[in-house]
């Protein structure tokens, strides 16, 4: 197998595993607060306490993951293009 079919099958692989994972668990840990919804500080002892609320995921600890977040606007933006006006009543006119 030559280097380019394999780097090529390798993305392909990755991307599906990927896909999957989005499709399993569409909510990660958010990366700035480790999933915890707040920072965590020290008090001048060094022991951890409970800092401020994280604003990026709203202090829930979660967040949707990129490829989800993209699948949803594709989905969105399907279902917009697609819908089929209601018919009209036949005793309004036009």
């Amino acid at each position: 197998m030559t280097l380019p079919a394999l780097a090529s099958a390798l993305l392909i692989l990755l991307s599906l595993c990927y896909a999957f994972v989005c499709a399993a668990q569409p909510f990660g840990r958010c990366n700035k607060c480790d999933g915890l919804g707040f920072q965590l500080t020290h008090d001048r002892k060094g022991r951890p306490k409970r800092g401020k609320h994280c604003r990026r995921c709203n202090g829930h600890g979660i967040r949707i993951r990129r490829g989800r977040h993209l699948w949803n606007l594709w989905a969105r933006t399907y279902r917009r293009g697609t819908t089929t006006p209601a018919p009209k009543h036949p005793a309004q006119k036009g």
